[in-house]
């Protein structure tokens, strides 16, 4: 589905190959590697059944928990996760079944199981957002939003269903894998069909697939119209002709006679990258959007485009106070009003939704949490408004969509009702407070399983007492020392843009950016305190780094598009350290002979020296070095060796010289 694809894209560090559709499968982890999730549970348990070892055990219930969660099968996923840690598989099972808890909203138990794994890797730093939230949910569900009532639409089916869309004469559009979508292929990530979009007489609850130019044998989904019916904007996840992965795109399509054009893909979307969920102004002169583009704030935020002669200009990133470093999507405009779903704001569990507005001088609001009953523990998303006649008590009606646990057992769209408050209590005018923004930082390094080996797995970060942060805005400068606690706190200035140095000794430098463009005053809260998180890399000498994504096509050594943004991150911090340098090396698999594999490892290695001093950075700080064969990483014998083992001795890394 779209909405999965979106949602969990960035988790990843492949994208979706193609061919991990239809392939088949003959055992439970490669089914789960290729997110073949359905498949993989079923396989999955198979094997846990057969196996007496208590590791294999742990690591095969950790898998079945990660594919229910996928699945959104959550209650299955809590016992998975459970079985994992209880057979000793560490951490990661631990962090999961915290979070499948609160999503399930098992606040209390979730809670200490936040506690819990901040104590196993060493930093209750890492989990203390999780733990405020599970108290704040707890709180809020003791006092739901009395201003709203909400009930599980009636056309909702047992696959998923999502992303309502208004339509003409009180129709709604919306997203599903039903079994009517298009196309005979079953997509293996969910076991149902591939998403399309559909059409709904609510009064009926009749629902039909919607117009055949737009549905097509890809995954379709999240519409939006003009207010005349005579555009949709609307996602399509598919490969371009110079690539494999599927990546998600904006779509448009105007209305011809009964039906609609061939959609084509607006102008600004840009090859390697995910957009989603499109919503339009009223007048339908901006369009909002969601999208991974790596020049983002992290995860996937929120953006607008103007409607120009020829189309669209280039996109507009909203500001901080809507953005954050998680995930931002599903925006819908009311006037001045922005509905969207967010992660990375506090919330009950997964995407709670929120409301923001757009305040006369151009800033937005600070976002509000819509809260119970609206928001749950599950993925609340997908908020329109189809009604504001005032009927009675109701002042609005819409659809959202949920996948809270009383629903059918996936994604469901739920109808909700906006009724006039009970009067609040007189409460005496309190004194004007004058309004400020506060900026809290945090200096961090992460926590390695193995703190000797950076290519060791990530357990979390803790604070970075001593270090240093250079603070850059306005043409002024201002240094402060942070104290064990890593923490520093600033006193933001309107329309500005900041950006922060970090620094210790024993530690590659980082930069920070901070911005309050877009964010002004608000008057509803006078003291809006935001945060950024600046993450120092120790130092590892002469010990090599593998990187990832580093990809080379079958015997060539120039530097694949998809290779790139690893590389530019590297000048990144080649730039920020300019005292540092490192010698790159290329790796082979043992197939091949031994002389062909050095002089294509040199070559590899040659190219990513080679791209580096394209971006600015010095030649006599790099050192091409290639391998081949010669040092692998997976203990094994050549024609031993598993395809995993191949792939893991293939790599390219970087090693700090001095």
């Amino acid at each position: 589905m779209i909405r999965f694809l979106l949602l969990f894209s960035l988790t990843a560090s492949l994208l979706f190959p193609s061919c991990s559709f239809t392939q088949k499968i003959k055992d439970g982890r490669t089914a789960h590697e290729l997110k073949q999730y359905e498949v993989a549970a079923r396989l999955l348990e198979k094997e846990y059944n057969k196996t007496d070892s208590r590791v294999e055990k742990g690591k095969i219930a950790f898998l079945l928990g990660d594919s229910y969660k996928h699945l959104n099968r959550t209650p299955d996923a809590i016992t998975w996760f459970r079985a994992a840690y209880d057979y000793q598989y560490g951490v990661d099972a631990l962090r999961e079944l915290a979070y499948a808890l609160k999503y399930t909203e098992q606040y209390e138990e979730a809670r200490q199981a936040f506690k819990d794994l901040g104590i196993e890797i060493g930093s209750p730093y890492e989990y203390r957002k999780e733990i405020t939230a599970c108290n704040v949910a707890i709180e809020w569900q003791k006092q739901p939003n009395k201003e709203y009532t909400v009930d599980l639409a009636g056309f909702n089916s047992r696959n998923a269903d999502y992303a309502p869309s208004l339509y003409e004469n009180g129709q709604l559009v919306f997203t599903s894998d039903r079994a009517s979508a298009t196309g005979d292929d079953t997509y293996h990530w969910t076991g149902q069909d591939f998403s399309d979009l559909f059409v709904v007489d609510p009064a009926t609850e009749i629902v039909q697939p919607f117009d055949p130019n737009l549905n097509s044998t890809f995954n379709e989904g999240t519409a939006v119209f003009n207010k005349d019916f005579t555009e949709v904007y609307f996602t399509r996840c598919f490969s371009g002709e110079k690539y494999e992965d599927n990546f998600c795109k904006l779509m448009m399509s105007q209305r011809s006679g009964a039906g609609w054009t061939v959609p084509v893909v607006l102008n600004f979307v840009e090859d390697q990258v995910n957009y989603g969920h499109p919503a339009l102004s009223d007048d339908g002169e901006r369009l909002y959007f969601s999208s991974n583009h790596p020049d983002g704030w992290g995860g996937y935020d929120l953006y607008y485009a103007e409607r120009n002669a020829e189309g669209w200009d280039p996109p507009v990133l909203l500001g901080r106070s809507i953005n954050t470093p998680r995930n931002e999507q599903f925006p819908f405009v009311d006037g001045d009003t922005l509905y969207f779903a967010s992660e990375g704001h506090t919330g009950m569990g997964g995407l709670d939704i929120f409301r923001t507005y757009e305040m006369s001088n151009g800033n937005w609001s600070n976002a509000q949490n819509l809260k119970p009953p609206l928001n749950s523990g599950g993925d609340d998303f997908g908020y329109v408004i189809y009604s504001r006649k005032q009927s009675g008590d109701v002042l609005q009606e819409g659809y959202f969509t949920s996948t809270r646990i009383d629903g059918l057992g996936n994604d469901d769209i739920y109808h909700f009702q906006k009724r006039i408050p009970p009067p609040e209590p007189v409460e005496e005018p309190k004194p004007p407070v004058a309004s400020k923004m506060i900026l809290e930082g945090y200096v961090l390094e992460k926590i390695y399983a193995d703190p000797f080996d950076p290519n060791s797995k990530v357990l979390g970060r803790k604070p970075l007492g001593g270090s240093t942060v250079e603070i850059d805005f306005n043409k002024e400068k201002k240094t402060v020392t942070v104290g064990d606690d890593g923490f520093f706190t600033l006193e933001l200035e309107e329309q500005t843009d900041y950006q922060f140095f970090a620094s210790h000794e024993g530690y590659l430098n980082e930069q920070e950016r901070f911005s309050t463009k877009g964010i002004g005053p608000d008057p509803n809260n006078p003291v809006q305190t935001f945060e950024i998180e600046i993450v120092l890399d120790k130092i590892f000498t002469n010990v090599e780094i593998t990187l990832e994504n580093i990809y080379y096509d079958f015997d060539r050594w120039e530097i694949r598009e998809d290779a790139r943004p690893t590389l530019d991150e590297l000048a990144r911090n080649l730039q920020l350290n300019p005292d540092i340098r490192i010698q790159l090396a290329s790796h082979t698999d043992c197939r091949g002979t031994t002389r062909y594999n050095e002089e294509l490892s040199q070559k590899r290695a040659q190219s990513a020296v080679d791209y580096l001093i394209s971006k600015g950075i010095a030649p006599e700080r790099l050192i091409a070095r290639g391998f081949g064969e010669n040092v692998p990483a997976a203990d094994c014998i050549c024609n031993r060796c598993t395809e995993e083992q191949h792939q893991e001795n293939r790599r390219t890394t970087f090693a700090i010289l001095e």
